[in-house]
């Protein structure tokens, strides 16, 4: 099963992609791809305080972390067969394709493509974290426009592939697509 979660900044994505990996885990370990790397004071807070939270959660779910700031596909494979794995977030994700590597587009698209794939073939309940940055004025500059085109054919991508597609708004998750039909 593949949930496709995606929303605004801030909206409440990562916790309800998290609650969703915890129902699915049930008494297993939950698995965290974290695609974040730190660069500096602010990010080093941001995931300090989503590690607290899913630690915080309760004392039944174990979360194990797995860094993954490029080869998400490679890092599935350290998951256990039939496991709950959330990614977040294919945001940063894709800045780490376009800036970070030496990777061009349609590689980046792959690498998503075999994800997807690796997860499917090994029944893996997997939970994909991303922003929606597109609902502002179009950006004037070609390497903001670059990513922001980047970043959408990466989410029709993962939604077509989705079994559902999830947007959240002020913390209200609003189902699109259910086990692969348009609601």
């Amino acid at each position: 099963m593949i949930v496709f979660v995606s929303g605004g900044a801030r909206s409440g994505k990562s916790d309800i992609a998290e609650q969703w990996v915890v129902d699915a885990a049930a008494s297993s370990p939950c698995y965290y791809l974290a695609t974040a790397e730190v660069y500096d004071e602010e990010m080093a807070e941001r995931v300090a305080r989503h590690q607290q939270t899913r630690n915080g959660q309760s004392e039944t779910v174990q979360w194990i972390t797995i860094e993954a700031p490029l080869a998400i596909d490679q890092a599935l494979v350290e998951v256990p067969d039939g496991s709950a794995v959330l990614l977040d977030c294919v945001t940063l994700w894709a800045s780490q394709v376009l800036y970070a590597s030496r990777l061009c587009e349609e590689e980046g698209l792959e690498l998503l493509a075999n994800a997807l794939a690796e997860a499917r073939a090994r029944s893996l309940y997997l939970v994909i974290v991303s922003n929606d940055i597109n609902e502002a004025l179009p950006p004037t500059d070609t390497q903001t426009w670059r990513y922001l085109a980047f970043l959408q054919r990466a989410h029709r991508s993962l939604a077509a592939e989705a079994d559902s597609v999830l947007e959240v708004v002020a913390g209200c998750a609003i189902e699109w697509k259910n086990h692969g039909k348009l609601l």
